[in-house]
């Protein structure tokens, strides 16, 4: 970062008027605030030999089917268990899975029609299940004290994070039924590419990393009405990176209490990059349209994704969804970057190769063995695509007026000197609001980092207003649910909350900043 935005931030800080308080209150200098580290995370080497890359063909995980179906619902039932996987060649990896497969299975369901699923946890350690993207009521939201105990009614509880020595078990445990919880996702919402994952106090960084992720896609009549690519030429791309024992066990630095070690408190990075669950894997293309529902699931690390080689003309990437769903027009990209959590729907268009191209996806911003990505063989001979992006994706929305806001809060997320991971100068307790907003009211919220940090922000999808006070980023079209937050950056987001009263999380959505109480309640009423 150049001084010239420093002083941008500065004076967006200054316009934005509470700002320069919050950060003294935070306990920052000036210097301290706008001159700090950039990418984070601390890299976990490997101790397995790594496998050659482009070898395994990529999978593309199952779709769930419902158990039962009524007139207005689909029920369906995962149970939560210890499976033994191949993911390197010749080891076996012990994971923590939907289903017994990592990823797990993909759900698909309707808009306007409630989704209803049944987790039975048969895992060694308790668990909480967040629909990320989900419009949700909140006792379904997956609250990280919501946990589901392990069925046999043993497993290790969940620690306290810093803070929050003295909290009894018993206020950790929300309204839960040993073994089980069903959640009710009642889908008032756009078409959308979501995922669900382990959010549990604490733990979900160990979580999410031992594979408890998984896809839910939301359609609607609107989405099943455009031309762009359907059917196998429509597909779920989870990108994580992983570190393997020698042994082929996972490998992640977990701490005796909550989160990890303090070696790797800025996130946790790994040496191998799967693809739905495999190793650099690669896909056999015809020269067509295909749609990749793109989703970061790493624990901490940034990805900038390019085509090699790029087509013709460039532009390889056409976006037309985010977190939210569907971009009201197309948007053209030569690259992506994608923190955690968030989605990116493109289409690439295949045809615009030579028959026998082989194209890696790579990552800028990766080093050695975290630069490749997987790869796409054109070495079909179906040309047939009656596919097409066109130039209006979806009715444009009425986004809300951030002039008529109710209320503007600042939250300043930064790491205290103790090494935790704040919200407002304050580690995560459950229970306490810091924000009360009311239902059906429109306020913006604006973001102050130190170090890169994802913000997630539950119930409602918001729109990106500006970043340090001038126009949105590259990657900001549509509505999201997180957004990335470069370090000393301010962003305004603004929201309307909907439907749902009760309590929310926002949060960093590096999971090691998450485990370390770097989340805060807020209350809509």
């Amino acid at each position: 970062m150049n001084r010239r935005t420093a002083l941008r931030i500065g004076l967006a800080a200054a316009g934005a008027g509470a700002v320069g308080a919050g950060i003294a209150g935070a306990g920052w200098s000036a210097v301290d605030w706008l001159w700090r580290p950039g990418e984070p995370g601390r890299l976990l080497g490997s101790t397995a030999p790594l496998p050659p890359r482009f070898r395994v063909p990529l999978p593309v995980p199952p779709v769930l089917s419902p158990v039962r179906t009524d007139g207005t619902t689909d029920y369906y039932e995962i149970v939560q268990r210890v499976a033994d996987l191949s993911i390197l060649p010749g080891l076996r990896t012990e994971a923590w899975t939907y289903g017994g497969s990592f990823p797990g299975p993909t759900i698909v369901s309707r808009s306007g029609r409630r989704t209803v699923v049944h987790h039975r946890n048969e895992l060694p350690q308790a668990a909480v299940v967040h629909l990320h993207g989900g419009h949700t009521p909140t006792a379904s939201d997956g609250y990280p004290i919501d946990l589901i105990l392990p069925a046999a009614g043993a497993g290790d509880g969940t620690p306290p994070m810093p803070d929050m020595p003295n909290m009894p078990m018993s206020a950790m445990m929300g309204d839960t039924r040993l073994g089980q919880r069903t959640y009710t996702y009642p889908m008032n919402q756009r078409a959308a590419t979501l995922w669900y994952h382990d959010h549990r106090m604490g733990r979900t960084g160990l979580g999410v990393w031992r594979g408890l992720a998984g896809f839910h896609l939301v359609r609607d009549d609107e989405s099943d009405a455009l031309p762009l690519p359907r059917g196998q030429r429509d597909i779920p791309l989870m990108v994580t990176d992983r570190s393997f024992a020698a042994d082929g066990s996972f490998r992640y630095p977990s701490a005796a209490t909550a989160g990890v070690t303090d070696a790797y408190m800025n996130g946790v990075l790994g040496d191998v990059i799967l693809v739905n669950g495999a190793p650099w894997p690669v896909l056999r293309t015809d020269p067509a349209r295909y749609r990749l529902r793109l989703l970061n699931a790493s624990n901490a690390r940034r990805y900038r994704l390019e085509l090699d080689p790029q087509p013709p003309g460039g532009a390889a990437l056409v976006q037309v969804g985010s977190d939210g769903g569907l971009l009201d027009r197309p948007v053209a990209h030569d690259a992506l970057e994608i923190a955690p959590a968030e989605r990116f729907d493109v289409v690439v268009d295949f045809g615009r190769y030579r028959p026998g191209t082989r194209v890696r996806l790579v990552n800028r911003l990766g080093s050695g063995s975290t630069v490749d990505v997987m790869r796409f063989d054109v070495v079909g001979t179906d040309r047939a695509d009656d596919s097409a992006v066109p130039d209006r994706l979806a009715r444009a929305t009425a986004v809300p007026d951030p002039h008529r806001a109710a209320a503007t809060r600042t939250f300043l997320f930064h790491r205290r000197s103790d090494g935790t991971w704040t919200v407002n100068g304050d580690p995560y307790r459950p229970g306490r609001a810091l924000a009360r907003p009311k239902l059906g009211t429109v306020e913006v919220w604006r973001f102050i980092t130190d170090f890169h940090h994802p913000v997630h922000v539950h119930l409602d999808p918001f729109r990106v207003v500006s970043r340090n006070a001038g126009d949105p980023g590259a990657y900001d079209a549509g509505w999201k649910d997180t957004v990335d937050v470069r370090p000393s950056e301010a962003v305004e987001v603004v929201t309307r909350f909907t439907d749902y009263p009760g309590r929310y999380l926002l949060h960093c959505h590096n999971l090691e900043h998450e485990d370390m109480a770097m989340m805060a309640d807020f209350t809509v009423g």
